[in-house]
């Protein structure tokens, strides 16, 4: 997937508004694909940050280790996104990055990153982009605060659907999801046995069904109305004042 595919910026050349320069930018990026396996480390907490990366194929996470050696898992990034934003602006970075399976990379430079922003409409769409990574994670955040493991689960799951399904990801409700139960755990704050429990009790429910990678949801509505979830903060077209403001592309 290159990075023209991906929601945000699709969504902009619908519109009309990303120029042809525009686009050869967001190609330009991903001139220099590197294969990945799974479990690569991209860098490590505290790392210099000295470039940015596109996913072209596979799915990484980012990630902090606890004060007791145990992981916290921050962030999910599938085909498309883009990983390091959250460094921008930083002389270290705020967490490690790793692979989760094998895939592709394309790696791209802070001088890559400013010309981006020295674009309007690439600078808008990137930092649309980077808002809804963080919405992501402060959704997480306060989803965990006030629901059962059952419900965390249901909810991750359900985020993950919709987010594959935007990207072409999914089919006949199912999608291929490469996390084991351990890093699932470390993304919810559970224990491997409590999301195999809870996995059993969504099958139990004919909610989800499992089979190792694979993921089917028999009924997402079902879910969705289980976990009262609100997809707002995945919200993909920019607001109209913003789409009035930017210039027609050429």
């Amino acid at each position: 997937m290159t990075l023209l595919d991906t929601v945000v910026m699709r969504g902009l050349d619908r519109q009309g508004v990303l120029s042809s320069e525009d686009k050869a930018l967001l190609l330009d990026l991903e001139l220099n694909p590197r294969r990945m396996s799974a479990d690569e480390v991209l860098w490590q907490e505290g790392a210099d940050v000295d470039l940015f990366c596109v996913v072209k194929e596979g799915w990484a996470l980012s990630y902090r280790y606890r004060e007791n050696g145990s992981r916290l898992i921050l962030k999910v990034y599938l085909p498309g996104d883009i990983i390091g934003m959250r460094d921008f602006g930083f002389s270290r970075r705020l967490a490690g990055v790793a692979m989760i399976n094998d895939g592709m990379i394309c790696p791209f430079s802070t001088r890559q990153f400013l010309e981006l922003l020295g674009r309007p409409v690439l600078a808008v769409g990137i930092m649309a982009t980077a808002v809804r990574q963080q919405a992501l994670l402060t959704e997480r955040l306060v989803y965990l605060s006030r629901h059962t493991a059952f419900e965390q689960l249901a909810h991750f799951l359900y985020e993950l659907y919709l987010r594959l399904k935007r990207i072409g990801a999914v089919e006949d409700n199912a999608f291929f999801m490469p996390l084991s139960q351990e890093q699932i755990g470390d993304a919810l704050g559970l224990s491997p046995v409590h999301v195999s429990r809870t996995f059993s009790m969504l099958r139990d429910e004919s909610l989800v069904i499992r089979d190792r990678q694979h993921v089917k949801l028999p009924d997402p509505e079902a879910v969705a109305q289980l976990v009262e979830f609100n997809d707002s903060y995945l919200e993909e077209s920019l607001p109209s004042a913003f789409r009035m403001a930017l210039p027609d592309g050429a």
